[in-house]
């Protein structure tokens, strides 16, 4: 007699489980005398019955059903197996982790920016995590028509509606569009509230919302990358000097043409005149106009400089500097 007893015994566990799977449903068959329970780590068992969740269990083990599950189920507390017949109810099976999902802008996105007439073609990638929640909506909306769910199904849903939110949140958020990193943070919040509302109604909820970088067409980027050099020497005619060096210094510009020649020029011409302002400007301690020789004090005297303190050229006692025109005395 026990052999035909134990023959109509069967186990509940989940039979396909899988990292990316949120839940899977374990349905059309008869729970029936003897029968067991499985529930891993990570996952929680919800007895449904007519659609109607009889019983959440949460504590991973090995439970028998007729004892320790059935005396717990809200309306089936009574229900005694027969010996030819069980107990016909579905049991879901819910991934309780959370989970992570990367996400990226599948084409630019264009950004209304006074700046370009078309709007700012730009690119983002992150990151997004969400988990289960409300179980009775998930039933309800999702689990109600659908064995399986994955994560990919999200994703989906999340990306359909994610270029809108971006435009959205960069547009309020974004000041100034050409460092949006720096808002990324306000932004992320932002989009992170709205993509809630949308998986909410599905017994979801977004826990964290991440925006990696902010990518640029190519040409803008050089354009930002130049437009903080700039910023950076903080004076034009400081890059330009700075620029004409590192290229007669790398050997970028080279050869006996024109262009080396007023290089090497110019570059000769300022040169003397930081000598010669080195020269004329007073020793510390020392009372203007009291010069040795070429300074202030001797042009009070009457005395011409030898060298033009602009260009640096000999004088040769010219009231004029014979290179540049500038005034000697």
């Amino acid at each position: 007699m026990a052999f035909f007893k134990n023959q109509f015994s069967n186990v509940v566990e989940w039979e396909e489980f899988r990292e990316d799977m949120i839940f899977w449903k374990w349905s059309n068959r008869e729970i029936k005398k003897g029968s067991k329970l499985i529930i891993r780590p990570g996952q929680d068992a919800i007895f449904v019955n007519n659609g109607k969740i009889e019983g959440i269990f949460q504590d991973d083990g090995v439970y028998n059903i007729e004892s320790e599950i059935i005396p717990f189920l809200s309306t089936l507390k009574g229900f005694k197996f027969g010996f030819n017949s069980g107990m016909r109810v579905e049991v879901l099976f819910v991934n309780t982790k959370e989970f992570t999902v990367r996400w990226g802008t599948q084409s630019p996105i264009l950004i209304p920016s006074p700046e370009l007439p078309g709007g700012m073609p730009i690119r983002a990638n992150g990151t997004l995590t969400f988990k289960v929640n409300d179980y009775v909506t998930l039933i309800d909306k999702i689990a109600g028509m659908k064995d399986s769910y994955l994560v990919e199904d999200v994703k989906l849903r999340i990306t359909s509606v994610l270029d809108q939110l971006l435009m959205k949140w960069i547009s309020k958020e974004g000041k100034d569009m050409f460092n949006l990193q720096a808002n990324a943070y306000d932004i992320a919040k932002g989009i992170q509230e709205d993509l809630d509302m949308q998986v909410m109604n599905n017994g979801m909820t977004i826990t964290g919302f991440q925006v990696m970088s902010f990518n640029y067409p190519q040409e803008i980027q050089d354009m930002i990358t130049k437009t903080a050099s700039h910023g950076m020497i903080g004076n034009m005619q400081k890059y330009q000097q700075v620029s004409l060096t590192d290229g007669i210094a790398s050997g970028n510009v080279k050869g006996g043409g024109a262009a080396a020649d007023m290089a090497g020029m110019m570059m000769g011409m300022n040169i003397a005149k930081e000598m010669m302002n080195n020269v004329n400007a007073p020793n510390p301690g020392q009372t203007p106009g009291a010069g040795t020789g070429t300074g202030a004090g001797a042009n009070a005297g009457g005395k011409k400089p030898n060298f033009c303190p602009n260009c640096g050229a000999k004088t040769e006692g010219a009231n004029f500097c014979p290179n540049c025109g500038q005034k000697l005395n």
